[in-house]
């Protein structure tokens, strides 16, 4: 209880501590990646929400996710590293998996399904004015 306890006092300690930046920008590079990439599967047709609808493209959805957002995950895991060793003098890799997990892949799942279906909603309804 108490290893939970300093966890989430840690992960607290980070939105304003050293690096504090990086709660801003990598979640923004995750949302800018997500919308890229859901304009791209809309443009190629392919649907939405394809991780949880779809089982068979599944594992083609995370290659490619991971090809995008892979960068952002490890510069989310190297800063929090260099704010680790700034703040603690050492290193905790659960905590450093769990803020990388946070600023990069949450934001990036959350966003590429719905540009995707904003994306083809937009183009079906500009169709529709020609």
């Amino acid at each position: 209880m108490q290893d939970s306890v300093r966890t989430l006092q840690d992960l607290i300690g980070r939105l304003d501590g050293p690096l504090h930046f990086r709660f801003i920008f990598q979640p923004l590079m995750a949302a800018l990646l997500a919308a890229r990439d859901g304009r791209q599967d809309a443009r190629a047709g392919r649907k939405p929400f394809r991780l949880i609808t779809d089982p068979a493209q599944r594992r083609q959805v995370l290659l490619s996710s991971w090809k995008s957002v892979g960068k952002v995950f490890v510069i989310a895991l190297i800063l929090d590293f260099a704010y680790q060793l700034m703040v603690f003098h050492w290193f905790y890799l659960s905590q450093a998996l769990l803020v990388a997990l946070f600023l990069a892949i949450i934001p990036y799942f959350l966003l590429r399904g719905p540009v995707n279906w904003l994306t083809r909603a937009w183009v079906t309804d500009m169709r529709k004015e020609r």
